[in-house]
């Protein structure tokens, strides 16, 4: 159950397809994009943290069709959940050392 609003779940629809296009545009050499660092990194940056609200798979199906770097980061992040689930199931000290070491 999503507690986000019709209009904010597009508002986030938009914002991520902006920042696929730019980030496919830099991926693709495009040369009428410019290259920004930070603007390259603040679209992968919200990409992902859309995709992690919205579920990718119901809310972007023809985003992920189209854009090579909107797939890639909802692979990753499907890669990040099953890495989380495998490393508490099965290696929980490592887990509580991993949380150690990032405070």
């Amino acid at each position: 159950m999503s507690l986000l609003s019709p209009e904010k779940i597009e508002y986030l629809a938009v914002t991520a397809i902006r920042a696929a296009i730019y980030l496919d545009a830099c991926d693709q050499g495009n040369r009428n994009v410019r290259l920004d660092p930070a603007c390259y990194l603040a679209c992968g940056r919200a990409l992902k943290e859309i995709f992690s609200v919205l579920n990718p798979l119901q809310h972007f199906v023809v985003l992920l069709q189209q854009s090579p770097a909107a797939r890639e980061v909802a692979e990753s992040l499907e890669i990040q959940h099953r890495i989380e689930i495998s490393r508490l199931g099965y290696f929980p000290e490592l887990s509580i050392i991993l949380h150690r070491a990032a405070v």
